[in-house]
């Protein structure tokens, strides 16, 4: 028998099945956690940032969609790092600084919503754009680790990768 056809590749780590499938179940799960998470979120948060917008005197159809406007930007800013990560690139600098202030409006129409209660409401308040925004930032990490994992070969055209880009197909 000879030893050299038995021995395994050294460029490709080599799990057991049940290991893969572990990863794979904390991926899933962290997936459905994170879009339950920011489900709730942005509904709370848009409601905070809509009571606000009625309050500073808009009216109708501006009242309902500015409030989206705030959330949607943190949204689509994040979708650009996940784009940027996931294929190599630079962050552009326009999408990074969208982020920001996405977050930082968030945060303040949220936080204004609460602090008629003090900065105990005003805290309060602000907590479901942190939990929105966080479940964002979250989201790309969990589809960007599934395709680096594509990246170094470990499990590239196996069950184990989410995102179903073409490295990993």
């Amino acid at each position: 028998m000879t030893a050299l056809a038995l021995a395994p590749d050294p460029g490709i780590r080599y799990e057991p099945a049940a290991a893969a499938g572990a990863d794979r179940a904390i991926r899933v799960s962290t997936a459905i956690a994170v879009l339950a998470v920011a489900g709730v979120a942005a509904y709370v948060s848009y409601w905070h940032a809509y009571a606000v917008v009625c309050a500073h005197g808009e009216t109708g159809v501006t009242a309902r969609l500015e409030p989206a406007t705030i959330d949607g930007l943190v949204y689509a800013s994040s979708m650009v790092n996940l784009y940027a990560a996931r294929h190599r690139l630079p962050v552009p600098a326009l999408a990074r600084w969208l982020l920001a202030l996405g977050i930082v409006a968030t945060l303040a129409a949220n936080m204004a919503q609460g602090w008629s209660h003090g900065l105990v409401g005003a805290v309060v308040a602000a907590w479901p754009a942190v939990s929105l925004v966080g479940s964002y930032e979250l989201s790309p990490g969990v589809l960007s680790l599934s395709h680096d994992v594509a990246w170094t070969g470990q499990f590239a055209g196996s069950a184990a990768c989410l995102c179903g880009c073409s490295a990993c197909s």
